[in-house]
């Protein structure tokens, strides 16, 4: 199974260097519609809400510090290691979701389900690790 390292290597490969803002709500979208479009897990790492919206922590945890990330920031990924399929989905997603800003894609994931479930009780702005699941994200994105 490929590993969140192997899915920010081939965005970042396909699409260029993006900020880490948006490499993690990309890395978490196509954890979203993997398991809608394949029904598979495209990845077996958390998901927290955190107040910018979702975030994979060990993938923040190599990139912090770094404001605009490339391919080459991430020794331990590769794109090899992902299937024609989950390299197809993954591909789709970026059709719609690549093109927008940071700020757009955190502002959508704030409006959406997984995320606002993972938070309630928290303060807007507040810290938190809480986990989305994969259950919430399936439901969420399956219905749409």
């Amino acid at each position: 199974m490929a590993t969140s390292f192997d899915v920010a290597t081939y965005i970042l490969e396909k699409h260029g260097p993006v900020t880490h803002m948006k490499l993690q709500k990309l890395v978490y979208y196509g954890q979203a519609w993997s398991l809608v479009w394949d029904e598979n897990v495209l990845f077996d790492e958390r998901i927290e809400a955190w107040a910018n919206g979702p975030v994979v922590p060990r993938l923040f945890n190599q990139l912090q510090g770094k404001f605009r990330v490339a391919a080459s920031d991430l020794k331990p990924g590769s794109s090899d290691n992902l299937t024609p399929a989950e390299k197809e989905t993954i591909d789709k997603m970026l059709e719609f979701y690549g093109p927008r800003t940071p700020q757009w894609l955190s502002d959508l994931t704030h409006a959406e389900d997984p995320w606002r479930d993972a938070r309630v009780g928290l303060a807007p702005g507040e810290r938190g690790d809480r986990e989305i699941s994969l259950v919430s994200m399936l439901d969420y994105y399956g219905r749409l």
